[in-house]
């Protein structure tokens, strides 16, 4: 399961890199050619061109009467900007919707469907086909395909239905909406008891697939019996779960016939003689082989069925003593009659109990195992442990890897960064854009009621290659103006209106690139808006904070520079702010 999210993170990596280095050759090398053939510098010709350049003009304008009062004012503008990154990441962020993967209309779902233990395979039968019949009465269905008896076989209390609806624009419902219908009304059939599964939830998953999956294990059956039942109660109370269920099913009927030792000695009889004569006559016992078809078939002699169906039929066996006398079964033996396990389970060598659910339409999968954890704390005993699996593992295991991959690139950012800059201050003022890129993700998913998944998270890691460029081009160009001689605050009220027309084109252009995704349109659009809007939040809030607090940041990382550009930080702060050309001091 982690080598599968491992390549896959892998691989999107890899991608990644090579459009990258691929988009890098060609502004290098294409580009240059193109702007010599078709570039055109001058006044715009076409109405929309002369709207476009007095936007950009007057937003120019605006900005450049605005940051002379942001720049004297810096700490107020960072102390500002701090508190709507806490407020729009911390504060948002206890109520965004975290889940694995997002629910997706695949127009298919799985319905598992159990009667009561111990019922016969023609019992499970009838009610399957009421099940059938409830299913085709619907518009929305297309086909369906049902089997019985587990894929293990021996399960004959138990089946899945296949279901597969017609496509999403030929229907007035949703799957979601199906699938709380199909639960309904599968569950209103007498002994019948109905579990949806949606297939797109399964995730990376390769077990039940399931979005709860969890075992209690411990040393004692008992125990993890009740405790599985109390943990399963509970856990349908809640609000966040439905389709509660376990692997644990009891009342299957066992014989457990116990020899009586002292009155088989007295009759003569061996313990080796009562287990072969229930073994023969009730198991059955082989006897030989014949051949049919070309196919070989085992003869296996036994009692009739009506002769051996119930306890009180091995009573009545009789068995050979070591004197050649008949002696009743009923006098050397006691039977005792109890409902046991249909299957036993174990998990690396432990005895295991298997609970699992589905999230409630509108839940958060992180919320839901949080409950079941604080759950698992006040009911399981000491000596036992709750151990999450599938899905559920797969979600922490993912978010984990995707948090180390985030903060790994950051770091990597800073290095090259200080690399390119030769200095420890100006990667800060570049990076000083991802916690407003964080900040617009999150209130971008909240506000369009999405979740943080996979796709949205992977979102959050493009964005620090994309808001990045932005913080680039006003610290690059403010450190060229000051190269040429210029004080800080006149490099910064000449560099940064200078550059705003480039960081609204790229940031436009991401923007627009991102809409298509986000609108939701075709098969698996759910995947792939998450990732989108995160983008698109995340550019835009970055884009207008970044503006303000990069210069305000800039400038006062500036009094903490040793001597470069040939300036010390008393000479910048004393050099004219006029913008004019001065001599270097020290």
């Amino acid at each position: 399961m982690t080598g599968i999210i491992g390549k896959f993170f892998f691989e999107f990596g890899v991608t990644i890199s090579v459009a990258v280095a691929l988009s890098l050759l060609e502004a290098l090398t294409l580009a240059p050619m193109r702007c010599s053939q078709f570039l055109r510098v001058g006044a715009r010709s076409g109405r929309l061109g002369r709207a476009v350049e007095r936007g950009f003009r007057g937003l120019e304008a605006g900005y450049r009467r605005v940051l002379p009062g942001v720049l004297n004012h810096r700490w107020a503008v960072l102390g500002a900007s701090l508190v709507v990154f806490l407020v729009s990441s911390l504060g948002v962020f206890p109520f965004l919707r975290k889940e694995f993967v997002p629910s997706q209309d695949q127009s298919m779902f799985l319905i598992r469907l159990q009667t009561p233990v111990g019922s016969s395979i023609e019992f499970t039968d009838e009610k399957f086909k009421a099940a059938e019949a409830l299913a085709m009465s619907r518009p929305e269905m297309r086909r369906y395909f049902g089997a019985i008896g587990g894929f293990g076989g021996g399960e004959v209390n138990t089946g899945v239905l296949f279901v597969t609806l017609v496509p999403p624009n030929k229907r007035d419902l949703s799957q979601q909406a199906l699938m709380d219908l199909f639960r309904k009304e599968m569950s209103a059939i007498p002994d019948v008891k109905a579990r949806i599964q949606d297939l797109s939830m399964s995730g990376f998953s390769a077990q039940r697939g399931f979005p709860i999956e969890l075992s209690i294990r411990g040393p004692d059956w008992d125990v993890l019996a009740n405790t599985a039942l109390d943990l399963e109660r509970r856990m349908g109370e809640s609000p966040r779960m439905v389709d509660v269920d376990t692997d644990y099913l009891t009342g299957i009927p066992e014989v457990r016939v116990r020899p009586d030792r002292k009155q088989a000695a007295e009759r003569g009889v061996s313990m080796q003689t009562i287990a072969q004569t229930v073994n023969a006559l009730i198991g059955g016992q082989r006897v030989g082989k014949y051949t049919r078809g070309g196919r070989r078939y085992d003869i296996r002699v036994r009692l009739v069925p009506s002769q051996r169906t119930q306890a009180e039929d091995i009573e009545r066996l009789w068995l050979w003593n070591t004197h050649g006398e008949l002696v009743q079964l009923k006098d050397v033996v006691a039977l005792t009659e109890k409902p046991t396990l249909l299957t036993i389970t174990r998990k690396n060598r432990e005895r295991a109990i298997n609970v699992f659910a589905n999230i409630a339409p509108g839940q958060s999968q992180a919320a839901a195992m949080a409950d079941v954890q604080q759950l698992a704390r006040e009911v399981v005993p000491e000596g036992y442990r709750v151990v999450f699996g599938g899905s559920s593992e797969t979600f922490k295991e993912s978010f984990q890897s995707l948090l180390f991959a985030l903060l790994l690139g950051i770091i990597v950012s800073y290095m090259v960064l200080g690399s390119q800059y030769n200095s420890y201050l100006h990667p800060v003022s570049v990076l000083l854009a991802l916690p407003f890129s964080i900040s617009g993700a999150f209130l971008g998913l909240w506000l369009l009621n999405q979740s943080l998944n996979i796709y949205s998270f992977i979102g959050l890691i493009l964005l620090m290659g994309i808001v990045k460029k932005n913080s680039i081009l006003l610290v690059d160009f403010t450190n060229q103006r000051r190269e040429h001689g210029m004080a800080v605050q006149p490099a910064l009220l000449e560099a940064c209106p200078s550059r705003l027309r480039a960081i609204l084109m790229t940031s436009i252009s991401t923007i627009a690139a991102a809409v298509p995704p986000a609108l939701a349109l075709g098969p698996g659009a759910e995947t792939r808006r998450p990732m989108a809007i995160a983008v698109i939040g995340g550019v835009v809030f970055s884009t207008l904070l970044t503006l303000f607090v990069v210069p305000c940041a800039y400038s006062l990382f500036s009094r903490l520079e040793r001597k470069q550009y040939g300036l010390t930080p008393r000479g910048a702060e004393t050099a004219v702010a006029d913008g004019r050309r001065v001599a270097p001091t020290g």
